[in-house]
């Protein structure tokens, strides 16, 4: 059976440019989605699901929703072709469907509750399927429902209630950029016009994709550490120009990253592309330049073709986009890797490479990469897509050497023999402030010299482009510039000031302007702000002191860092401390030495504006004043007392009998801790099949907690009820690795089920507290697709987590909107 007939019946493909198709027989790991904002007669949203070889498709008029209130009627029309998934462009007026189609959202998907694609298939036909999305805006867990109407086309697509969903008015077109907007628009009005125009361009169609936008392709993450989970590849980081080549017949383009021609200034990459025996394709690479040792020379590059002897320009394609008109996007990268090799030992290119993977231990490498004087090594998952303009984590590198591109905000006058200028003042924008970076006087030759110092001449201001507060060293010695002009530069370290240390220049980016420069880096990077002895908060005195002790000897870490970082990111904590009583486990000369539990406070000892709250110790028989920590002047105070990590209650000082949170506790005791992640994704299971929200996170020690949000509605008993039903139902399916016995002796290597951590008294370490514990990791709150094989405990660290902070939306934000009904639960259990 044809299962595209009513496709190509309805098209004549002489005069679209719509793919034809087959039925593919290509299998992939993954199953595609696809929706398409598609403006023909009337403005609708095309949602397409891969199965059995075709893309299985729906008309969405208002376009899928994230608000689980939304049920979109979807109408159910013909399959279309898999390679109709990387379809955009102009369908032409008079034909079927006749309009524009831009490509909104696109991903994976996976079957929510069929463990094969049969079983999907069959539930299809039935009229009901569940599965979940993985895409850049349409993310979890989707229905298409049937409707009983009789006419059998018409579904309803709806949006289960998950982290992802949104309770406000969803509106699609907020997603889409003004500019396609405006295409569409000029289609309704001139439709003719813009189909010749769009027919002409057609012809550089490859070009326009790898053309001036920034976000076309796929970005790399800054990270501390290699990862060590199979799956991953490495590369070597290398030292220049990242360059998409495209030809297209006869239309052959060097583009940057940022869209500029680089062609003028390589002229034999295009000479050598053009001697390909495949008249269509996309690479991206990088365009660097050595000599006969291998040595980079990045400066040399900057200036373009000719070279002086002994240098040697290639081109080191690391990925193949597209291919005789296929684009190559969605497969994964084992596989584009696959047609790259042949790709290119097809054509014979003299000048064009394939990246070379990394044999070796993947903790040996940063050393390898060291040795051999690389900038550090690139990292990629064999399953990974190319995501256009996504940094999303399946790529990443890890440096060596220092490195980061900055703008010059002025210079010096030189001094002694040297000419034109002695250093570039340096700097970056964050949120619209142009922030000081520090000077770079060296690495500079007398032609770099002379070449800046022209370079710069036209963009000399009267005005200091910093902020007058801040201060410039030499600056009465210095000239002020617009800041544009971007260069590379190298340095040791940050000083604490948060200043370059011995910065050193390593060229003029000339593929980059202010407006495309990577700043994340810089960000990424940045030692936290210097926290002071005394600080004003809300009108309260806090005094800090001893901030240059270390706290973690192996690391170096010392209480001023602990110090900043729970001042920097008190929000994220407070909300989880409100109201309830604080133990404290102070480690006054750090996780070395000797530590000591303290619950009881002497208020008279205490701050006026510290609140303390008394509770009656039934096990001490006496009135206990506990800290109470509601600001973050009281956390500050609290860890500024050694108190590394933060003990609260489950439950509030008001309703000490009510809990807050009931927690369950996966304790490995000595278990693999893969196995404790397998443990906690049947949690996720059990609570998915009873439609209870559970959020987990690192116990930033060696197991995993799952809290669950109560909201003082329930007693301890109840609580420690449903944890404990839960405890039983996990043990129960992973008999021979759990244990749920009290008897520390009797659940030797097994993991702890511990759900008696729901009582009166106990305490947990909060989410986001640091642990005292080597590396200072933390309680780290986690999205549960993070709960998987590549999971590590020692990865959230005082390092890490708060460039995670700073960089991605709180797992946990939504715990607060879904407090469950425990007894419901517990009723139909």
């Amino acid at each position: 059976m044809d299962n595209l007939k009513a496709y190509r019946d309805k098209r004549d493909f002489k005069k679209t440019r719509e793919p034809h198709g087959a039925k593919s027989k290509h299998k992939t790991e993954r199953l595609r989605f696809v929706v398409q904002r598609h403006h023909a007669s009337h403005l609708h949203y095309d949602f397409r699901l891969e199965l059995d070889g075709v893309l299985k498709s729906w008309a969405v008029p208002k376009g899928p929703s994230l608000n689980p209130t939304d049920k979109r009627l979807a109408v159910q029309v013909e399959d279309h072709p898999i390679d109709y998934a990387s379809f955009e462009g102009s369908i032409p007026k008079g034909h079927y469907g006749a309009g524009q189609v831009y490509i909104f959202d696109a991903g994976y998907y996976d079957f929510l509750e069929d463990a094969n694609t049969s079983e999907f298939s069959t539930k299809l036909e039935k009229g009901s399927i569940k599965f979940v999305l993985h895409g850049h805006v349409l993310k979890g867990e989707f229905a298409l429902v049937r409707m009983q109407d009789g006419k059998n086309k018409n579904w309803l697509l709806i949006k289960h209630r998950d982290k992802y969903a949104l309770d406000g008015p969803f509106d699609i077109e907020d997603f889409v950029d003004d500019k396609i907007k405006k295409i569409s628009r000029a289609i309704e009005t001139d439709g003719e016009h813009i189909n010749r125009r769009r027919d002409k361009r057609d012809k550089k169609k490859l070009v326009e994709h790898a053309g001036t936008e920034k976000q076309d392709l796929m970005k790399v993450k800054l990270i501390e550490k290699v990862p060590q989970e199979q799956g991953w590849v490495f590369e070597r980081k290398y030292d220049g120009y990242r360059i998409v080549a495209t030809r297209d017949k006869s239309n052959i383009e060097v583009m940057s990253r940022n869209g500029i021609n680089m062609s003028p200034l390589f002229p034999s990459l295009v000479t050598c592309l053009q001697q390909a025996v495949v008249q269509r394709f996309q690479l991206d690479g990088e365009l660097i330049l050595e000599d006969v040792r291998g040595k980079s020379f990045f400066q040399s590059l900057q200036k373009g073709e000719p070279f002086r002897g002994g240098l040697t320009l290639k081109y080191i394609a690391f990925d193949l986009l597209e291919l005789d008109g296929n684009d190559l996007t969605g497969f994964p990268l084992i596989e584009r890797r696959a047609l790259l090799e042949l790709f290119l030992k097809k054509n014979k290119f003299s000048m064009v490479l394939p990246a070379e993977i990394l044999d070796g231990k993947p903790n040996e490498l940063l050393a390898y990469a060291e040795e051999k004087g690389w900038e550090g090594v690139v990292g990629k998952l064999t399953s990974s897509s190319y995501q256009r303009g996504r940094r999303s984590g399946d790529w990443v590198k890890i440096k060596v050497r220092k490195n980061l591109e900055a703008l010059v905000c002025g210079f010096s006058k030189p001094s002694g023999s040297r000419a034109y200028f002695g250093a570039l003042i340096l700097g970056y924008y964050e949120e619209g402030r142009l922030i000081y970076l520090g000077n770079c006087g060296t690495g500079f030759t007398d032609a770099d010299l002379k070449e800046i110092y022209e370079l710069v001449e036209k963009f000399k201001v009267n005005d200091k482009p910093f902020a007058p507060t801040i201060m410039v060293a030499k600056e009465k010695e210095v000239s002020w510039l617009d800041p544009q002009l971007v260069v590379s530069v190298s340095y040791n370290d940050w000083t604490q000031d948060r200043r370059l240390r011995h910065a050193v220049f390593k060229g003029i980016r000339t593929d980059k302007t202010r407006d495309n420069i990577n700043f994340e880096e810089i960000r990424a990077t940045l030692p936290p702000e210097r926290i002071q002895e005394e600080m004003i908060i809300d009108g309260n005195l806090v005094q800090l002191s001893n901030l240059n002790k270390i706290y973690w000897p192996d690391e170096g870490y010392t209480k001023g860092q602990m110090l900043t970082y729970y001042d920097e990111f008190a929000d994220y904590m407070l909300p989880f401390l409100h109201d309830k009583p604080i133990s404290l486990n102070r480690f006054p000369n750090g996780i070395a030495s000797k530590s000591f539990f303290q619950k009881d406070v002497l208020p008279k000892n205490l701050p006026s504006w510290l609140e303390t709250s008394i509770i009656f110790s039934e096990s001490s028989n006496r009135d206990v004043h506990y800290l109470i920590c509601n600001n973050r002047e009281s956390l500050l105070y609290i860890a500024n007392l050694g108190s590394i990590e933060i003990n609260p209650w489950l439950s509030t000082y008001q309703k000490p009998e009510m809990p807050t949170f009931a927690v369950l506790d996966l304790d490995p005791n000595g278990m693999d801790f893969q196995e404790v992640i397998r443990v906690a994704l049947t949690v996720s299971e059990l609570l998915r099949q009873i439609k209870v929200e559970g959020y987990v996170k690192t116990s930033g020690s060696t197991g995993l907690h799952i809290y669950f949000y109560l909201q003082e509605y329930y007693n301890y008993e109840v609580a420690r009820n449903f944890v404990e039903w839960l405890a039983t139902s996990v043990h129960q399916q992973h008999p021979q690795t759990t244990s749920m016995e009290r008897n520390v002796n009797k659940r030797k290597g097994l993991i702890y089920l511990d759900f008696m951590q729901n009582r009166r008294g106990q305490t947990v370490a909060a989410p986001y507290a640091i642990r005292p514990k080597k590396g200072a990791t933390i309680s780290t709150p986690l999205d549960w697709e993070e709960v998987n094989a590549k999971l590590t405990i020692a990865h959230y660290d005082i390092r890490s987590v708060p460039i995670r902070l700073r960089n991605m939306i709180d797992p946990w934000q939504s715990i607060w909107n879904n407090p469950i009904d425990l007894k419901s639960v517990l009723a139909a259990l």
